[in-house]
């Protein structure tokens, strides 16, 4: 069963790069730009009355920043050099709606939040955005793994205290598959999505 750190992690994102920047970062403003973007979208008055395409500006929007790729590759790990194209792609295209319906679910409850950001470390084309949510409960340390594709750096993973998501369905999708199939946890995924799916159908039915 896939866990739900997901759309907690997805959460956070928002959250800490909606604040201010610790830096003249051109790497921070740049996921900035897409976050404000998002929070645009989520403010739009009109299309709080059109679910459907607030969703669909949401996923467009998300996907400019997100490297589904690299996040498929690195999860799936060894059993991704064993996949043909045809199953690489389409891996890549659930892992990509599953982010995509879990990330826009979450964005749609939008809170403030207090950040600070305490640092950001750049080798090559890696970088590693270091920040901190600061809530009545406590603080929270959130890192955001980017890579730098032909120039624009997108994010390929997120840390939340030291909790990596990468790593987090690594372990899930290698044990998935050793104990049952591949194929099995293409089916998993599928019916995951198609949960999510439903789930904000119905919720736009009652707007």
């Amino acid at each position: 069963m896939i866990r739900r750190i997901l759309p907690v992690v997805l959460f956070f994102f928002l959250f800490s790069l909606a604040g201010e920047v610790f830096a003249a970062s051109e790497i921070t403003s740049d996921v900035k730009q897409t976050i404000d973007k998002v929070l645009e979208i989520v403010a739009d008055v009109k299309l709080k009355k059109n679910p459907s395409l607030r969703r669909e500006k949401l996923r467009e929007t998300i996907g400019l920043r997100f490297n589904y790729k690299q996040m498929v590759m690195r999860s799936l790990a060894k059993n991704y050099k064993s996949r043909t194209d045809k199953e690489r792609e389409e891996f890549t295209g659930l892992f990509k709606r599953l982010l995509e319906n879990s990330y826009a679910t979450k964005i749609e409850n939008y809170q403030n939040e207090t950040i600070k950001y305490v640092g950001e470390q750049v080798k090559g084309n890696y970088a590693l955005v270091k920040t901190q949510i600061v809530r009545k409960d406590g603080t929270i340390d959130v890192d955001y793994k980017l890579i730098n594709e032909e120039g624009i750096w997108m994010v390929y993973d997120f840390v939340i205290e030291e909790v990596s998501l990468i790593r987090n369905y690594r372990s899930q999708f290698s044990k998935i598959i050793q104990t049952e199939s591949y194929d099995a946890l293409v089916s998993k995924l599928s019916n995951k999505i198609n949960d999510l799916e439903a789930s904000q159908n119905k919720d736009s039915e009652n707007l």
